[in-house]
């Protein structure tokens, strides 16, 4: 990409002290600017249709509705918007999430800094980008099997799950997604049928057993 143009870049994560070090790692490059910032998926959305950035760098848990939620939310608006996950979840079941409602690019945090920058290039000039060290967690999951379970889920059900996991009720997910109370229960029921589960238990370590259950960060 030519250095001349310069990529406008905003940041979604709820921790303020972590969207600063973003900052200054991107801005360290002559081609990329932060224009602005959230700290959840509410405030992620508006600020979207204002600044209509060229790259949105943006956590999977966040207050609220999560940023896969968000993004789903920004494409409905903007269907080219570009849209980069960077998030601390290593499980491929969160970054097969990610693509299917839309990411351009997921990367881990765990990545080395300069991978954040490279993706952010990559997802502007309209090229898909996935981790290092995630693209091999997929790579295993194909060849071994991997979270087939979760697969059956649709989207909207995976996200619903991650939400009753977080120990939400049906009616503050319901408010969450902005759905009715209605919706959110059918979800729930088709998610215990499909996974076959008949109790909050029993779904607690269904997930947990694919990585979903992170104590303190799913929201």
């Amino acid at each position: 990409m030519n250095a001349t143009v310069e990529i406008s870049v905003f940041l979604v994560d709820d921790h303020s002290v972590v969207r600063e070090g973003y900052r200054r790692l991107l801005e360290r490059s002559s081609d990329i600017r932060v224009t602005c910032e959230a700290a959840n998926a509410h405030d992620a959305y508006s600020e979207f249709q204002r600044v209509q950035p060229d790259v949105v760098v943006m956590d999977i848990s966040l207050p609220g509705a999560s940023g896969i939620e968000a993004m789903r939310r920004m494409l409905a608006r903007e269907a080219g918007a570009k849209v980069l996950i960077f998030s601390m979840h290593e499980e491929p079941i969160f970054a097969t999430r990610a693509f299917q409602a839309g990411a351009f690019g997921y990367v881990t945090k765990a990545s080395a800094p300069e991978v954040l920058v490279e993706a952010v290039r990559s997802v502007a000039a309209g090229k898909r980008y996935i981790s290092a060290d995630m693209a091999q967690a997929l790579a295993l999951q194909s060849v071994g099997g991997g979270v087939a379970g979760l697969d059956v889920l649709s989207n909207r059900e995976f996200e619903v799950m991650r939400l009753l996991v977080a120990g939400d009720t049906v009616a503050t997910i319901a408010e969450k997604l902005q759905l009715s109370a209605k919706t959110v229960a059918n979800h729930q029921s088709a998610i215990r049928q499909k996974l076959s589960v008949e109790t909050h238990a029993q779904l607690m370590r269904v997930a947990a057993r694919h990585g979903i259950t992170v104590p303190g960060d799913i929201s």
